[in-house]
């Protein structure tokens, strides 16, 4: 067992502590009476082509709006209501209103398929949505007999209120929802163990589950990541995490709402490096997705000259080996300081204003990073940490510190967080934030949850020195016919180092060897393709698939014989959301993906 030793949390400055909040109303309404005038968010108008600032007093206004048409509409304390957004100030303003009115929020994700928030919006018992557009709630009544509880449908971007459509549900503009309260807003006291949200998860093996939080474990939990690296009053955040994710609504959200911090909505990832030119963050969360996205940007820049992708190369080098050094707290002497001096003026300064320049903070959850991305981020001045977290658990149970960071970990656990290892490796949990349970589900909650509140990750983990390791899915674990066991992660993440390789998955459970289903990257399939005088419009002719098992074979050449890939299905159709292969949070559907290739896996597999 391990816990991270430290001393309770103390409120400094203007930071609101968990204990002081009480509940997340209470965190809001403390906020804003002590800084009215403050700016908390900033969100991009397209209309007026520029970035506008709110205030919490402001904000509040606008709350008190929305409290007023939830007590119009006859919710009473304990309903439970979803929205359906882009992160931004509705967003927020909705989710606070809830919490002010005693309700129970449910964040859905506007990339996610109509079929998946249609069974959410059902199973959570929702009597009202705010989506963003009516296109969005035509995309839902096709699966309308799922969601018979709800009652009040609010569109934001409609200008009127659109025609009620025979489903039961009333559609109004929230424009003319918030223009039209007049009557007192719906009061009621919350306690710090009332249910706030259920936050469902990915779903990645079955179908989400949703995961109860009340306001004390989220606030416990957003409090308490702080302790380690602690927020600042002049903070900025970039939110690029969607809100209805577990982490976002604790990283994102409440830990900048107790420090007194301001957070920018980012507008998409096609404008990312705009808004980081705008914004200049200090402040930065993201999944491995969106650090791969960054160290593929920065290698792109020198594709082509030799001399640059060298120097690059070596600049990351040295910045990793000056990393850790400092991490050792060792003395770097006269030529290492004048190294360090030189590369944070050449290098790391360079990079970081591609940032903003003002990045002191970045953390990656949610998902493994790589570490050859991990290492070259951080080799060219990123101050990259790495955590982890689950829903179940509220989210955050363990986080590197920027003086003890330790890639390839996930960190420490968080103070007053208690780990250990099962009989099979499996990483256990026990937090004060825990969930009470799953949505209507005990048989599931009974099975996550022991008596004594230790949570079953489904992680396989290790714990060396007080930091922990996380290596693969426990359900994920493949155990050939010829008894050898292969964590497919591993697997996956050396096949998906290689920029030609997309996306990859990896099956051979109760099978001889293992194959692969792959997505190509397109350009790169194009170049390999001629130099190696394949047709590209044929990935899975036999001379692509010798080329490919060669690259691959040299891939994974330290790793043992049985962890080989034999053979392979290549495709350049990315695995989307949209598609049902991918969850919200952009990790692979295995069950989706082995139904849909479920013949091209059977041909990897030939007769005999």
């Amino acid at each position: 067992m391990a816990t991270r030793n430290q001393v309770p949390a103390v409120s400094e400055g203007d930071i609101i502590g968990w204990q002081e909040a009480g509940t997340l109303w209470g965190l809001f309404c403390e906020r804003v009476r002590r800084s009215p005038h403050a700016i908390g968010y900033r969100e991009y108008d397209p209309g007026a082509g520029k970035w506008g600032e709110h205030t919490w007093c402001s904000i509040a206004t606008r709350v008190d709006r929305i409290r007023s048409a939830f007590a119009s509409e006859g919710l009473t304390p304990g309903d439970h209501i979803a929205v359906l957004l882009p992160n931004g100030i509705d967003w927020v303003s909705f989710d606070l209103a809830a919490h002010g009115s005693g309700l129970v929020v449910i964040g859905l994700y506007p990339h996610d398929t109509a079929a998946s928030n249609a069974a959410i919006l059902g199973h959570s018992d929702a009597r009202l949505v705010l989506l963003d557009k009516e296109t969005r709630w035509r995309s839902l009544l096709a699966f309308h007999s799922q969601f018979p509880l709800l009652r009040y449908v609010w569109i934001r971007d409609a200008e009127s209120d659109p025609p009620s459509l025979p489903t039961g549900a009333t559609l109004r503009s929230f424009v003319n929802v918030l223009e039209n309260q007049w009557s007192q807003p719906l009061c009621h006291r919350a306690v710090p163990r009332d249910t706030a949200t259920l936050i469902y998860t990915s779903g990645t093996t079955g179908r989400p589950k949703g995961v109860m939080l009340s306001h004390f474990a989220l606030l416990w939990n957003a409090a308490t990541p702080g302790e380690v690296i602690p927020p600042r009053s002049d903070d900025v955040f970039l939110s690029v995490l969607p809100l209805a994710h577990a982490f976002a609504r604790t990283a994102d959200y409440y830990l900048p709402m107790m420090g007194g911090c301001t957070v920018a909505y980012a507008r998409s990832p096609k404008e990312l490096r705009e808004d980081f030119s705008a914004i200049r963050p200090t402040v930065l969360f993201g999944v491995p997705f969106l650090f791969d996205q960054l160290a593929g940007a920065i290698l792109r820049k020198v594709e082509g000259s030799f001399t640059k992708h060298g120097l690059l190369r070596l600049a990351a080098f040295v910045g990793w080996q000056l990393f850790r050094i400092a991490q050792r707290r060792g003395n770097l002497g006269p030529v290492g300081r004048l190294l360090l001096s030189l590369f944070k003026r050449s290098v790391a300064v360079p990079v970081l204003a591609a940032f903003g320049g003002r990045l002191r903070v970045v953390v990656s959850g949610g998902a493994p990073l790589d570490q050859g991305v991990a290492q070259l981020l951080i080799g060219l001045g990123l101050p990259l940490v790495e955590g982890y977290g689950l829903t179940e658990a509220g989210p955050v149970v363990a986080v590197n510190a920027l003086d003890d960071n330790l890639p390839g970990s996930v960190g420490r656990p968080l103070r007053g967080v208690e780990v250990k290892l099962g009989l099979e490796g499996e990483l256990l949990v026990r937090s004060p934030s825990m969930m009470t349970g799953y949505w209507k589900d005990d048989a599931e909650t009974m099975r996550a949850l022991s008596p004594n509140g230790w949570l079953s990750t489904g992680d396989l983990a290790e714990i060396k020195d007080g930091h922990i390791y996380i290596r693969g899915r426990l359900k994920y674990a493949i155990v050939l016919s010829i008894g050898e066991k292969i964590n497919p992660n591993v697997v996956e993440a050396e096949i998906t180092c290689d920029p030609l390789f997309e996306q990859a998955m990896v099956i051979g459970n109760r099978r001889p060897y293992l194959v692969a289903l792959i997505v190509l990257n397109t350009l790169k399939w194009k170049s390999f393709a001629e130099r190696n005088r394949i047709t590209p419009e044929e990935p899975n002719q036999h001379a692509s698939k010798a080329a490919i098992l060669g690259r691959l074979t040299r891939c994974l050449s330290h790793l043992p014989w049985f962890a080989q890939i034999r053979a392979v299905h290549l495709t350049l159709t990315p695995w989307t959301v949209e598609a049902g292969l991918l969850t919200p949070t952009l990790k692979s559907k295995r069950d989706a993906l082995q139904q849909k290739f479920a013949k091209e896996i059977e041909a990897l597999y030939p007769k005999r």
